[in-house]
């Protein structure tokens, strides 16, 4: 050996580069030798440069890493690979959630899907899948009253290819109940017998 460093193994001298060569950890990247700093992650070796995202190949900062079957993620690619999807807006869920309808949701995405109101007092009405306030579940399911606009629950009158509270349909021009069922139509509006003859006679 020499004048050379040399060393020494179970009773075996080695040159510096064959003892680093066949002694050394090896990077869990690039499998050669480790001989200055290391990292230690996922029970490998690596050189701090290689111990990386595997989706994006950024080295990991303080922010540390995701594990997934061995692999290791940065934050922002971990959770769009592989964290659920809000039912709303199709982003990854990382914190809170609301759990409806057979999905989950951020809790801002939760709302109507017609006036985007939140529901304030945790209810909501669902149809086809989708959350709906009452009166947008009633217009989607043609359930609201004509003359109020509001939702209708119980006895009603359809008349004209429209739903109406029975107390709200009335004649167009004198407002009287139309509560006999008898009505004339002109321009899509209802009249009573009277008030038909008087305008349009």
């Amino acid at each position: 050996m020499g004048g050379s460093n040399f060393f020494e193994k179970d009773g075996a001298p080695y040159c510096e580069r064959d003892y680093f060569q066949l002694f050394s950890p090896r990077c869990g990247l690039c499998n050669e030798p480790i001989l200055d700093k290391m990292v230690t992650a996922l029970d490998k070796n690596w050189h701090p440069e290689h111990f990386c995202c595997v989706k994006c190949g950024r080295p990991f900062g303080e922010e540390g890493f995701h594990e997934k079957d061995g692999q290791q993620y940065c934050h922002q690619d971990f959770y769009e690979l592989f964290s659920t999807r809000c039912q709303g807006c199709g982003q990854a869920i990382l914190e809170n959630y609301i759990s409806a309808l057979s999905a989950l949701w951020h809790p801002e995405c939760f709302v109507c899907r017609e006036c985007y109101a939140p529901f304030l007092q945790g209810s909501f009405f669902e149809h086809g899948g989708r959350p709906f306030c009452e009166t947008h579940y009633h217009k989607q399911r043609g359930s609201l009253c004509w003359g109020c606009e509001k939702p209708i629950a119980g006895r009603c009158i359809t008349a004209m290819a429209r739903k109406f509270h029975p107390e709200h349909f009335v004649c167009a021009f004198c407002l009287k109940q139309l509560n006999k069922g008898t009505f004339k139509e002109q321009n899509d509006k209802p009249y009573c017998h009277p008030c038909f003859l008087k305008l349009f006679g």
